[in-house]
């Protein structure tokens, strides 16, 4: 079956499904794309959350203040930043559970340290809501976070509603087969219209930071807006980074930090991208080891390797009773215990893991083991290489993620008319996915777009 061009750029070379797509568009509108986070206790985050007390009167023993915050089209730390703005505090005493889709309305519970509920209405800002729920003991963080509800619709499909339903239903029984969801890091992670992400952490991972500065700054995308893409091009030709800084836009924030310390120093590459926030700059390298665990998902799949079930040299790791995987609470399944091992994946109590590949994290045994080598070997890479020496605080240890990730609550919602495009149709599906994993993994499978840009990827 077709997979797009970029799909392939970024590790994801199958589908695990059979049947044809039914294509479409995600994202027309923001409203296409709700997000409500849910706690581990159970707890959700909704777009209409309820006014109501405060559910404690002692902010002072509970310094942290728990809210709602809904946002239509807006990137997640620049919410908080702007929130912060309008307390007069520091964006650090606001923490998250998880970072939220940008392109999409989504509600997410967040904590404001040494604030108060009679605050919060001094928070003015377009396509923003705040609603205290209560006071907290401790921040928040993704220690919390079971996971997110998805409710999307898909606009601008060709078929009729009888195939529409037809091909959704069928593919989500094949998904119900495997167990799940292939667990692919999905296409935000490496950037869709621009996907570099995971190329600059290969150079970082290899110590060629010349080369990660120059495809950070200058690899154009055919995708991006055409100032962009010519400011790329010319400092591509003439490497002259005074020039660059003149030309690149105001919006390359990140890009203009690094020109700025380039001019003052040329050859100064590391000093370069220490002008980046330290979280950006781990992103790079954790982005090479998601490139890698795609690629070796890919290959399972592609073998023909069961996702849900183990062979002798597989991780395996526990899984709570929330359905949450104990990634610390991992074995290799060895000849003597695969048997008992599969039993345990039957009965839902542990789930296959695949490396991601880090100094600390070595790859599979057996069948899985010789398909991430030959990977890594393709690669020019060890799981040593992403010790970095030369800026040893992105350096990655590597952990496990399991192959495939529940699909819960699955509802095909609706199929009708599309109101935005007169002959074509529309369909609203609901689901929720643990923390982790990507909506747009499920709605690939149920619409294997040929374009991911043109279908909202």
């Amino acid at each position: 079956m077709f997979v797009p061009r970029l799909e392939k750029f970024i590790g994801i070379e199958v589908y695990a499904t059979s049947l044809l797509g039914i294509d479409g568009v995600i994202r027309y509108f923001a409203e296409d794309f709700v997000v409500e986070e849910v706690l581990v206790d159970g707890s959700k985050a909704k777009l209409n959350h309820c006014k109501g007390q405060v559910l404690s009167s002692s902010p002072i023993k509970n310094r942290y203040l728990l809210c709602v915050l809904v946002k239509r089209g807006w990137d997640t730390f620049l919410a908080l930043k702007a929130i912060a703005a309008q307390l007069g505090i520091s964006t650090r005493r606001i923490q998250i559970a998880g970072i939220k889709d940008a392109k999409a309305v989504t509600a997410q519970h967040i904590t404001i340290e040494g604030v108060s509920a009679e605050e919060i209405p001094k928070i003015h800002v377009n396509d923003l809501k705040i609603q205290p729920v209560g006071y907290f003991h401790s921040k928040i963080s993704s220690y919390y976070l079971l996971g997110n509800h998805f409710h999307i619709a898909i606009r601008t499909i060709s078929h009729p509603k009888s195939v529409i339903r037809k091909r959704v239903t069928k593919t989500i029984e094949e998904l119900e087969k495997i167990g799940g969801v292939p667990n692919f890091f999905g296409h935000q992670r490496f950037g869709t219209i621009r996907p570099i992400t995971h190329s600059v952490g290969k150079a970082m991972v290899q110590g060629d930071f010349r080369k990660a500065a120059m495809l950070f700054l200058a690899k154009p995308s055919p995708h991006e807006h055409p100032d962009s893409r010519q400011a790329r091009e010319q400092l591509q030709k003439a490497q002259d980074f005074k020039q660059a800084l003149k030309n690149f836009p105001k919006k390359l924030h990140y890009e203009r930090l690094m020109l700025r310390h380039l001019t003052k120093k040329p050859d100064d590459f590391i000093g370069a991208f220490r002008r980046l926030p330290i979280k950006l700059r781990q992103l790079f390298p954790q982005a090479y080891q998601a490139f890698l665990f795609n690629k070796f998902l890919s290959k399972r799949i592609q073998e023909g390797i069961s996702l849900n079930r183990a062979e002798v040299g597989d991780y395996v790791v526990n899984v709570e009773r929330s359905g949450m995987p104990m990634m610390r609470m991992h074995r290799i399944a060895s000849t003597e215990t695969v048997t008992e091992t599969n039993s345990a994946i039957q009965a839902g109590k542990m789930r296959l893991a695949i490396p991601l590949i880090g100094f600390k994290q070595q790859p599979s045994k057996g069948v899985q083991g010789e398909i991430e080598k030959q990977i890594l070997q393709e690669e020019g890479i060890s799981p040593e290489n992403f010790k970095i020496e030369a800026m040893p605080e992105i350096s990655a240890r590597g952990e496990l993620r399991t192959a495939i990730t529940p699909l819960n609550n699955f509802l095909l919602e609706e199929t009708s008319a599309d109101s935005a495009n007169p002959s074509k149709r529309k369909v609203k599906v609901s689901f929720m996915l643990h923390r982790g994993s990507y909506a747009t993994i499920v709605l690939r499978e149920i619409m294997k777009p040929r374009n991911p840009i043109k279908a909202g990827f």
